[in-house]
């Protein structure tokens, strides 16, 4: 390579670097940047002394609880980092110390705080007005950044309402926001979280004036009359499903004034009688005018999903080398194992795509898409089938117990239709790629994803149409989640058992009526109902319902039997390893840099079985000083460092929690510090409530 194109590159990369990092010393925006790139260019901290990084500070929030999850990516602004906690307090601290300033409860007053997900905050300022806003319930707050007080010209009291303006009475909806939205202007861009089941609210996307909380602009993510699109539905669909909502968050390209939406699934996720059509914009990665919702382009990854496919991340702004020339581009992952990537401006995919015949339902009512695309480059980060010879061989009667699942389990590629048999769905229904997102490192081009390969069974049952006891009623519209015997799979959906030694009646009525996070609400159900129901979880009798509960949705012949994981008798996964991997890929060639198993589980690792790779949440970060960090995997508790270049792991801690969530770097009184938000309860493991600061010894801090 000539000298000079070696220089042009690195000042490309530099120049890059500078404008998507607005801030080289803080962390203030999730992710790092409105363009989701999770890279700092800060590199005190570095390959050569990172070996000596220690604790400088750690925060105890004090709000874990017995399945509590901590997901927040804090952002630093002005020296002080801002953060949730496991309750959904919100937190100012010292960025320096760790030392609180102030914080804020938006449940003030409650009784019972369950648990509560968050991803992190949204910092706005014009001049001495600098606000932090943040969703917590139905709700939406700004405060004010100095005293975590509500700015009382935002909305009412300082709060509005995400159920209202969605065509439906505001009391029936669900409609919340784990992942914070983008700034644009004067304009606050957000998605949702919605319910999976009917009925469900639509994930529309909405712009917020941030000074008055009004809304400015509306995407119908589920189009209506005379929008283009709603001939991919039924004519009256946009009254009743829902769903097709940006839980996993945004991605802005300030300068081009675009916003980058990753949408999920529609309502009901695993059978589609009553929404016939491929189902703009659900599965899409849709690019919108940040300053009027006008769309710009789409590509829709799943045509009628009944996999659950959304896309769980938020897409990164890349720049690749295409024919020697730098293409402006960005990159999406998906739960399927696949990394595709698009110019810009125009959507065009930058790797070949192939369209495939793919296989019709069997089950009655549903019709599927006749062809689904896939990327023929990269290659999947996450194998794509679960085969005879992928099974586990822990122990020999680990192996045969998931042989004789196998056997009795429908199994094929990507697309192979659910069924009442019972059919495998690899990666599952976490992916593949997680909401944790990628980091890109702009000097080598490569995108650094974390996975989990994990297969789960996906298997329909009848739903009953109208139901006059409450056992009867719970198994219709709450045992797909909660499953038969009230186990739940937690922490996503949690156990109901002894669910009355936590809550009161009138707490769960309140749950049943309103719904929480993906949880529909049930607004329609007779207060008989509720109460029978209620009745039936606290001390398990069944109560005859005077008025049959008619389904909501007609059509919907079929649920689910909950969100199974295909296990081995000891609770362990019933496929070989690896359970997670770490990849390194260039985007300019399609190629693998490297890939590693990524975690353990301790009590196999003690009796010899290393390296098997674990579930893992939370995204990396990428460093100019060569580093990739990341926390992440479920069950060991490890924080790590590696070489980005090579997958070289240089540095680990254990903290008292899974790091579930994505790590912030960024510099305070001249010192460089990488915090981790260590919340654990994934995957069974314990709860924690601490923020975890790292720096280098203050006497080695400039070396």
């Amino acid at each position: 390579m000539h000298l000079s194109i070696r220089l042009g590159a690195a000042l490309c990369a530099a120049v890059f670097a500078a404008h998507a990092f607005d801030d080289n010393h803080g962390w203030t925006v999730v992710a790092g940047g409105p363009d989701g790139m999770r890279y700092s260019a800060l590199k005190q901290i570095h390959r050569g002394n990172v070996g000596q990084l220690k604790l400088a500070w750690k925060f105890e929030t004090g709000d874990s609880f017995k399945g509590s999850e901590m997901q927040c990516n804090p952002i630093v602004v002005d020296g002080v980092l801002y953060a949730t906690t496991p309750k959904l307090r919100v937190i100012a601290l010292d960025a320096a110390t760790g030392k609180e300033k102030w914080s804020f409860n938006p449940f003030e007053g409650s009784k019972s705080v369950g648990k509560q997900r968050n991803r992190g905050v949204t910092y706005w300022a014009s001049g001495a007005d600098k606000r932090i806003l943040v969703a917590a319930g139905p709700h939406l707050y700004a405060l004010d950044a100095a005293t975590g007080k509500p700015v009382a010209g935002f909305g009412s009291g300082g709060r509005i309402d995400l159920r209202e303006g969605l065509g439906r009475p505001a009391s029936t909806l669900s409609v919340s926001a784990t992942t914070p939205g983008v700034i644009y202007k004067d304009l606050l861009i957000l998605g949702s979280i919605v319910s999976e089941d009917l009925p469900s609210a639509p994930g529309h996307i909405r712009a917020y004036d941030v000074r008055t909380g009004a809304v400015r602009w509306t995407f119908h993510t589920i189009p209506q009359p005379g929008e283009f699109g709603y001939e991919t539905w039924p004519k009256e669909a946009y009254t009743y499903t829902g769903g097709v909502n940006a839980w996993a968050g945004l991605t802005l390209d300030a300068e081009r004034g675009l916003v980058f939406v990753p949408t999920g699934s529609a309502a009901f996720d695993f059978y589609g009688a009553n929404r016939v059509g491929d189902n703009l914009f659900a599965n899409c990665l849709i690019a919108l005018r940040a300053g009027t919702g006008e769309r710009v382009w789409h590509f829709q990854f799943v045509k009628h999903d009944v996999w659950d496919r959304d896309l769980p991340a938020p897409p990164t702004l890349v720049r690749v080398k295409r024919d020697g020339k730098m293409v402006d581009a960005i990159s999406q992952t998906t739960k399927t194992g696949f990394v595709w990537v698009f110019e810009r401006e125009t959507g065009k995919p930058l790797f070949p795509v192939q369209t495939m015949d793919v296989p019709a339902s069997d089950v009655d009512g549903e019709v599927l898409a006749k062809q689904q695309t896939l990327p023929l480059a990269p290659a999947p980060y996450a194998r794509q089938q679960v085969t005879e010879d992928l099974l586990t061989k822990r122990t020999p009667e680990a192996h045969a117990a998931a042989l004789e699942k196998f056997r009795q389990v429908r199994t094929g590629g990507q697309f192979t239709p659910p069924s009442l048999q019972g059919t495998f769905v690899f990666p599952g229904f976490d992916g593949g790629a997680e909401w944790g997102g990628t980091a890109f490192d702009p000097a080598s081009h490569l995108l650094y994803v974390n996975a989990n390969e994990m297969a789960w069974v996906l298997r329909l049952v009848p739903r009953s149409r109208g139901v006059a006891t409450a056992r009867a009623l719970y198994l219709r519209d709450c045992a797909g989640c909660h499953r038969p015997d009230l186990t739940g799979t937690p922490p996503e959906f949690p156990s109901l058992v002894k669910v009355g030694s936590r809550l009161s009646d009138q707490q769960i009525g309140a749950l049943i009526r309103k719904g929480a996070g993906r949880m529909p609400a049930f607004a329609k159900w007779s207060d008989e109902a509720v109460a029978a129901v209620t009745s039936y979880l606290r001390s398990g009798d069944d109560p005859h319902i005077a008025q049959a509960v008619a389904t909501v949705a007609p059509g919907m012949k079929y649920g689910m039997d909950g969100y199974n994981k295909f296990l081995d008798p000891d609770g362990y996964p019933a496929i070989a390893p690896p359970w997670g991997t770490l990849n390194a890929i260039s985007l300019d060639t399609g190629e693998y840099a490297w890939k590693i198993p990524f975690g353990e589980v301790p009590e196999l690792a003690a009796k010899g079985m290393k390296n098997t790779g674990s579930e893992n949440y939370g995204g990396p970060v990428v460093t100019a000083g060569g580093l990739l960090f990341i926390g992440a995997t479920d069950l060991d508790r490890k924080f790590h460092a590696y070489d980005k270049a090579t997958g070289k792991l240089l540095w680990e801690t254990e903290l008292d929690a899974g790091g579930n969530a994505t790590p912030a770097v960024y510099e305070a009184n001249g010192r460089q510090f990488v915090v981790i938000a260590a919340g654990g309860g994934k995957s069974g493991a314990a709860s924690g409530g601490a923020y975890y600061a790292f720096a280098l010894p203050e006497t080695g801090a400039h070396r």
